[in-house]
């Protein structure tokens, strides 16, 4: 059973292993590993994600283990941030988070969710209405990513 819920502050350190891992695995699969250590290097500070993450709609899928999920909304519709847990990867539980970001960002009014998805993710979004707008090479690290301008009007 995975529930949503408004972030708390003892989930920095959860969703920050969970970033890392789901990079470094699920990633894998579309990047060169050399492209997942420039995206990944470690898995980030969870004080400074906190900070972040708490000036923000942050959203956390929670399981029987702990964190799951999470996603990390912006007032003007951006949608910076989501990440499953490489085990629940294609059981669902993206589509839960998903669905719990766009009921926030309609009671807050917001009329579009934008994001740049990586190429993993990129059919995820397009299964939930999203139209692709651009193809963007992105430096990390000095190494090159692609990723791909979102849009979904509500």
């Amino acid at each position: 059973m995975v529930t949503v819920r408004d972030y708390e502050r003892g989930d920095a350190e959860g969703i920050c292993r969970l970033f890392y891992e789901t990079v470094r695995g699920v990633n894998l699969g579309d990047y060169s590993p050399e492209q997942v250590r420039a995206w990944a290097p470690a898995p980030p500070d969870p004080e400074a994600w906190h900070g972040r993450m708490s000036g923000r709609h942050t959203l956390v899928a929670e399981g029987d283990r702990g964190v799951v999920g999470f996603a990390e909304l912006e007032e003007d519709g951006h949608l910076d941030m989501l990440y499953c847990h490489r085990d629940v990867v294609g059981r669902g539980v993206g589509s839960l988070l998903y669905g719990a970001v766009e009921e926030r960002a309609r009671g807050l009014g917001i009329g579009r969710i934008f994001t740049e998805a990586s190429i993993t993710a990129r059919p995820f979004f397009g299964r939930h209405g999203f139209a692709v707008l651009r193809r963007n090479t992105v430096v990390r690290r000095g190494v090159a990513l692609t990723n791909f301008s979102m849009e979904k009007v509500l």
